[in-house]
């Protein structure tokens, strides 16, 4: 079996990770029934209550330390929020559906993701942007957030003894990369670009067969905490620095306690426990893991979990009986 450790402060008996994957199948489930039709709200917000009432049936005393919504104002699962029957003390970050807009619009890379540490053990990250480089476990001692493009993409080809063009770089279309565009395609190196979902990228550096490389550029906090828990599983590399888009929200952050908003965060910042679970299941066909499948009255979903104190990465594949149970009279 595999489990969390006991809690020092509780004593409560383990949780079995294996759990948690279940909380995002069924958000993944939930969400998939609406890819293609242009509803992210209504896909996000099915999610949302998935998920929900799975965490609510754990025998754990679950705290939500990173919530989303609040930027899209979307269905939330709300910071701090409680949830589950009590026992073991968790703090939990969560997205239940990691790309809106690629399930409304039939994308590939949408995720139901979570992480989950002892209490304390995941940074409180504000509703604000950062900065970001991600880079698998071999390339991780070699690179730095401040350094030049050219620099931590000769560093990660040599790393991973292979010239620069076999190097791919995954960054959001977004107009304010420009400029790291063309840095990156000035050195040879492939790009990527995505239009949404940057946690799927993040932890693709780190699994072998992926393509993915790095992942670099500006996207949003919350999924920066979210992407370093899952790193710090893997041996990955993550460095960040908190990018505020306006005053409101840099004033937000050093209230929150970040007083230093031009420090750099690297991943026992954001993901400070020792005993983090993070778990993804796939909602449409991506890098990282495949899409939920219907078939019949049954549908197959692809998911993910790891663990940092075993050492372990899983690829779980579900067959769901939707209509196993009886129709109630």
């Amino acid at each position: 079996m595999a489990t969390m450790i006991v809690s020092h402060r509780t004593g409560h008996t383990p949780v079995d990770t294996l759990d948690f994957v279940k909380v995002t199948e069924v958000a993944a489930l939930a969400a998939s029934r609406w890819m293609g039709r242009g509803e992210r709200n209504t896909a996000d917000g099915a999610a949302v209550e998935a998920m929900r009432d799975a965490l609510s049936e754990m025998e754990i005393s679950g705290r939500v330390v990173i919530g989303e919504g609040e930027r899209d104002e979307a269905p939330m699962l709300y910071i701090g929020e409680e949830l589950g029957r009590g026992a073991y003390e968790v703090d939990i970050a969560v997205d239940p559906v990691e790309g809106t807009n690629l399930v409304a619009n039939g994308l590939p890379n949408s995720i139901a993701v979570m992480a989950i540490a002892e209490r304390g053990g995941l940074l409180h990250a504000p509703d604000s942007y950062m900065q970001k480089l991600a880079v698998g476990p071999k390339a991780a001692a070699y690179v730095h957030i401040d350094a030049k493009v050219s620099d931590n993409l000769a560093a990660v080809a040599n790393a991973l003894e292979r010239p620069i063009n076999d190097v791919t770089v995954v960054i959001l279309d977004r107009p304010r990369h420009k400029d790291l565009i063309a840095a990156v395609r000035s050195t040879g190196a492939r790009i990527k670009l995505i239009s949404d979902g940057d946690v799927d990228a993040a932890i693709a550096t780190a699994v072998e067969g992926t393509g993915i490389h790095v992942a670099m550029g500006i996207g949003g906090a919350p999924e920066g905490v979210l992407a370093a828990a899952a790193l710090k599983c893997l041996g990955g590399g993550f460095m960040g620095r908190l990018k505020p888009r306006n005053e409101d929200e840099a004033q937000r952050a050093r209230a929150m306690g970040f007083g230093d908003l031009d420090r750099v965060l690297g991943i026992e910042d954001l993901a400070m426990g020792d005993n983090i679970v993070f778990a993804a299941t796939g909602i449409t066909d991506g890098d990282l893991v495949r899409g939920v499948r219907f078939f019949g009255n049954n549908a197959r979903t692809h998911s993910i979990v790891m663990h940092s104190l075993a050492g372990t990465l899983r690829f779980i594949e579900t067959v769901h009986r939707l209509g196993a149970l009886p129709p109630r009279l």
